[in-house]
């Protein structure tokens, strides 16, 4: 497989370390949450930002748009979650059942649940219905860093700072299997398309893949110099990306895990610093990427 790289744009306009990205409005919007509090509109199309700009108490981590319901959830350092209606533009509740940094939110339709991850160690289930919190576990005195959910197997994979990967029945929210994924903290978590192997990226710097029928290893990748902070999939599933702090974005083969790019400042103009999250929209393909150096990168993947 050969690739061709192509860098559309830099979108600056954040004043910190952008953190969080997550589907926009429409198909060709994205959001972007920073250090700076702030919640930005991206249009994908036109590359400049849309009238939309949110303001928040404290430093924003996650974002989780809910499009069926015209919700957008935020994670923020202070450990509370806000839930803003998009359609009227008004902030609905802010719920605050962490202590320590909201550092993924991720929702399913068939529970009508959301799920955040915290830096207190705790995995928190709330109503999409009532915006309330259900239930909280404990998990250990680490942080817990990211969620994903498989929706061929009813299961969710959460990943934490221990180097554990724990995995719940969907509906039942029953501890399947707990099992050592990293040396060090395990930090992302993510399930292919399929819903048949569990991706996982650590401080460790590794990339691993697990059977997800079992969860027994399939391959470790030492794919980048520093900590892996996202993983995500291309919208036609034959590709997916990693993002560390190393400062590269890595392109890899999701059929045989071969690294085919590596992007970064020297070759193709990529990030100054640390890449914190990648998000790869359906709009024309575009790969975007952002970081500490506060620019949110829009790229086109083509390959052949």
């Amino acid at each position: 497989m050969k690739i061709e790289v192509k860098k559309i744009a830099a979108l600056t306009g954040h004043s910190g370390s952008v953190y969080a990205l997550g589907q926009g409005i429409t198909k060709n919007t994205i959001f972007s949450g920073s250090s700076d509090k702030f919640v930005a509109l991206w249009n994908l199309e036109t590359l400049e930002t849309e009238k939309f700009a949110a303001q928040f108490p404290a430093i924003i981590y996650t974002l989780c748009p809910v499009p069926e319901k015209q919700l957008l959830l935020v994670g923020t350092s202070a450990g509370s979650v806000h839930v803003v209606d998009l359609e009227n533009k008004k902030e609905l509740k802010i719920l605050q059942h962490h202590t320590d940094p909201v550092f993924d939110i991720k929702y399913c339709l068939k529970t009508n649940c959301f799920y955040t991850a915290g830096g207190d160690g705790n995995f928190a289930i709330c109503s999409l219905e009532s915006l309330s919190l259900l239930k909280i576990k404990k998990l250990c005195k680490e942080k817990v860093r990211s969620i994903a959910l498989n929706f061929i197997t009813s299961e969710i994979a959460v990943a934490a700072g221990d180097g554990n990967i724990r995995i719940y029945d969907l509906t039942s929210l029953e501890e399947k299997k707990v099992f050592v994924s990293h040396q060090l903290s395990a930090n992302i978590v993510c399930y292919s398309p399929g819903g048949n192997t569990l991706l996982s990226g650590g401080r460790d710097a590794h990339l691993n893949i697990w059977n997800s029928k079992n969860y027994e290893l399939i391959k470790s990748i030492p794919a980048h110099n520093f900590a892996i902070y996202d993983i995500v999939f291309s919208p036609d599933t034959k590709l997916f990306a990693t993002a560390s702090r190393d400062k590269t974005i890595k392109v890899w083969n999701a059929a045989t895990y071969e690294l085919i790019v590596r992007i970064n400042k020297e070759n193709f103009e990529g990030h100054l610093n640390s890449v914190n999250k990648l998000w790869w929209n359906n709009y024309n393909n575009y790969l975007v990427s952002t970081g500490d150096d506060r620019a949110v990168m829009v790229w086109e993947i083509n390959y052949f």
